[in-house]
């Protein structure tokens, strides 16, 4: 069985969901440091999914790299105001955008999507490596002599 840009696609969103209902989940019964980190964390897997869904064909490494670097963008974002603004008017606002900047959620978001990325090697490469290993393949032409 091979894992196809269409099942990624179709995964994705789920996986989202389930990054969003794990960190809802703790916010419900914690209200301290690791609350607010393993929010951090499952923000940038939510970042790592959406990417993923948007590239389903893009390889771990890269697929990371940009989750990875989109949190930063938004959390360096925080230092202008901006998103504090537009978070004192909307709850969504402040889900996404957060309201301050936090130097230590930039040590975070890795923590978030490194797991995720190396997962997706595991997962992608036995498809990878059945392709190169086929009889098949090793022919010049692909098929039979």
């Amino acid at each position: 069985m091979s894992i196809t840009p269409k099942t990624v696609r179709l995964f994705m969103p789920v996986a989202a969901a389930l990054f969003l209902g794990v960190a809802l989940a703790i916010r419900a019964v914690d209200d301290g440091p690791v609350r607010q980190y393993s929010g951090t964390a499952l923000y940038a897997s939510m970042v790592w999914a959406g990417v993923l869904f948007l590239w389903p064909r893009m390889a771990p490494a890269p697929v990371g790299v940009i989750a990875v670097l989109f949190c930063w963008m938004v959390e360096c974002a925080q230092l202008t105001g901006v998103p504090a603004d537009l978070s004192a008017r909307s709850l969504v606002a402040r889900l996404a955008l957060g309201v301050q900047f936090d130097p230590v959620d930039l040590l975070w978001y890795p923590v978030g999507v490194i797991p995720l990325a190396a997962l997706h090697r595991l997962v992608a490469q036995p498809v990878s490596q059945a392709r190169m290993s086929s009889p098949c393949s090793s022919r010049p032409g692909g098929g039979r002599s």
